[in-house]
């Protein structure tokens, strides 16, 4: 991380993809790999990679690094607990509960209901349908 939000240090060492496939050998074996192997391989993901929390890096859909949205990650995916149900995930369908009722009172609705997902971009069909569903249906029955 500390190298990545450096200055001091490039966003990428920019390889051309041959010249990448060599330096990481990504074939898949049949064999598992000792720990040190894997570190290994870890490091030069990492060597090889954008770094996007740079701060000369800007993109279309972001740029920097957040540090709260990073401890915000590094919680869910050390908790590794799926976020569908009140039973499996509790503190975390509260804390939904309470976004949505905020983003609710926002645009001045009392009541109605809402999903998360990733970057809208990346599930545009979900939100057409959503839309629709809403519009056609507003009480929310078919």
């Amino acid at each position: 991380i500390q190298k990545g939000t450096s200055v001091s240090q490039k966003v990428c060492e920019w390889k051309e993809p041959e010249e990448l496939k060599q330096l990481l050998d990504l074939e898949l074996r049949s064999q598992g790999e000792s720990q040190k192997q894997i570190l290994e391989r870890c490091r030069a993901v990492i060597r090889y990679s954008v770094k996007t929390g740079h701060p000369r890096f800007f993109n279309q859909l972001f740029s920097g690094l957040d540090p709260h949205a990073l401890a915000g990650r590094i919680i869910t995916e050390s908790l590794n607990t799926s976020q569908y149900t009140y039973e499996i995930a509790p503190v975390f369908v509260l804390m939904e509960e309470e976004v949505l009722r905020k983003l609710r009172a926002l645009v001045g609705w009392s009541s109605g209901d809402g999903i998360f997902c990733p970057v809208s971009l990346l599930h545009p069909e979900g939100s057409c349908v959503s839309g629709t569903w809403h519009r056609q249906c507003p009480s929310g029955q078919g």
